[in-house]
């Protein structure tokens, strides 16, 4: 699930957002069961130099023919940013009776502002829907600046 942002500035449309970010996420966590504190920070980077190279690819302009050869590739027309923010949910007893969404819940609240060009500046937040699965919350926040 993710934040819509304004339709007029998105550097791709709001399904390739949400395809990058799942997958991402999906790979960076597809051997996981469940939070681990010693691994969290090799997920986070995992995700977020996926989600960025993936931007970068999508929104770098393709060469023209006649530049092929030069060594002056157009660089892309926005710049980026990525925040992935992995809690850990309750612990819950696997005999427990009660279902995972009511038995150690942790509340979870995030914002985020900023001061920008709103014609071609944006963000977008995103909820992986298959971290509770694994115990987890996780959720990105996608940042990007008109470079030009």
């Amino acid at each position: 699930m993710g934040g819509e942002a304004g339709g007029a500035n998105l550097p791709i449309p709001i399904a390739d957002l949400t395809e990058i970010a799942t997958d991402a996420c999906d790979a960076a966590l597809e051997d996981v069961q469940s939070y681990d504190h010693e691994q969290v920070g090799q997920w986070s980077s995992h995700i977020i130099n996926t989600v960025l190279q993936s931007l970068i690819e999508a929104t770098t302009p393709d060469q023209p023919d006649d530049d092929a050869e030069t060594d002056n590739p157009q660089p892309p027309p926005y710049r980026f940013n990525v925040n992935c923010t992995i809690i850990q949910q309750g612990v819950t007893a696997p005999d427990t009776p009660e279902s995972r969404e009511k038995v150690g819940k942790r509340g979870m609240h995030s914002a985020s502002g900023a001061y920008w060009d709103v014609s071609r500046d944006g963000m977008w937040t995103f909820k992986y829907p298959n971290a509770e699965d694994k115990g987890l919350d996780l959720v990105l926040n996608i940042v990007w600046f008109g470079a030009n």
